[in-house]
């Protein structure tokens, strides 16, 4: 059994409810998000992608080229930040709800786009709140200490990657958050993820791997500004959907390497993987296919939408 959180709710401020963003979803959401349609809850309504050039922001300059060496360190180090193993298996179980992982990324989104944070920040947040709460069990329905968590993780993967960040309230203003904390409630359950994570917040990451294998992969030539935009949002994306705790950030970060540089060139996946030894070609493989799979489901559930209107005119 997980620890038990407990925290005082006498710094809590109530406001209105929030919405959502983009990227892959559970399939095993949509019914969870239906029951509570019919049990008189609030179904989360899909806002549009944020533009990539807002997103993604400084990204579009130069990865460093890492060494063999230091992405077999990496590799080692990548097991120390990821949630417990039984994580993903608690959602598929229903020991926990797929909707508080998915409302929380859709919060911590939101505001990571209202201030233009980069993609870092985005997939730390997401970590932070993922290996958290694989350690710690948060009472039912106090749905407010989700949202505590939130802030803290967001507050803490910003300054991660940047120095000038806003206070840990002021990510509170304009995101429509069900509830607004004080800055010492913020502060407190910071405190408590560092503790819980060891401070180990420098967390490896897909980002960490995926300049290497774009190199890699693609004759060791330097890959164009297209292509990283197009791994960042695909890594971004894999971080809503359950599926891909399964797999470790090389393996994702490989199998992204491919997709991308198989939209604009001919790659020989099993050639490529086998010019490679730094990760497990099976887990490589497999993640590969539950990506294309999930692109396929949206890309037709997009066609459908646009079918739909003609379809009603005639």
């Amino acid at each position: 059994m997980s620890p038990s959180f407990d925290c005082s709710s006498s710094t809590l401020l109530c406001v209105e409810d929030n919405d959502s963003i983009l990227g892959f979803d559970d399939d095993d959401d949509e019914e969870e998000e239906e029951e509570e349609e019919e049990e008189g809850g609030h179904r989360l309504s899909w806002v549009p992608e944020p533009k990539r050039c807002d997103f993604y922001g400084d990204l579009l300059v130069d990865f460093p080229l890492q060494s063999d060496e230091f992405l077999s360190l990496l590799v080692e180090r990548e097991l120390e930040h990821l949630p417990r193993e039984d994580y993903g298996e608690r959602f598929r179980s229903g020991a926990l709800k797929p909707s508080i992982r998915r409302d929380a990324i859709d919060w911590m989104w939101k505001v990571h786009a209202y201030y233009n944070f980069g993609p870092l920040t985005a997939y730390l947040s997401v970590n932070y709140f993922d290996r958290f709460l694989s350690e710690y069990e948060l009472p039912q329905g106090k749905t407010w200490m989700t949202q505590l968590l939130s802030v803290a993780c967001l507050s803490l993967a910003a300054k991660m990657e940047k120095t000038d960040v806003p206070q840990s309230p002021d990510l509170q203003q304009d995101s429509e958050a069900k509830y607004v904390f004080e800055a010492r409630a913020i502060l407190r359950m910071e405190l408590m993820v560092l503790n819980t994570l060891k401070w180990r917040m420098q967390a490896v990451t897909p980002f960490s791997f995926i300049d290497f294998f774009l190199h890699k992969f693609n004759g060791d030539n330097a890959p164009n500004n297209s292509s990283i935009v197009r791994s960042s949002e695909l890594i971004l994306s894999t971080t809503r959907g359950t599926d891909f705790l399964a797999f470790r950030p090389s393996a994702i970060a490989a199998a992204i390497a491919l997709l991308v540089l198989g939209e604009i060139q001919i790659v020989d996946v099993q050639k490529a993987l086998s010019s490679c030894s730094h990760v497990a070609k099976e887990g490589v493989l497999e993640c590969y296919e539950v990506i294309q799979d999930k692109m396929l489901m949206r890309k037709q559930s997009t066609k459908e939408e646009f079918m739909l209107p003609s379809i009603l005119a005639i």
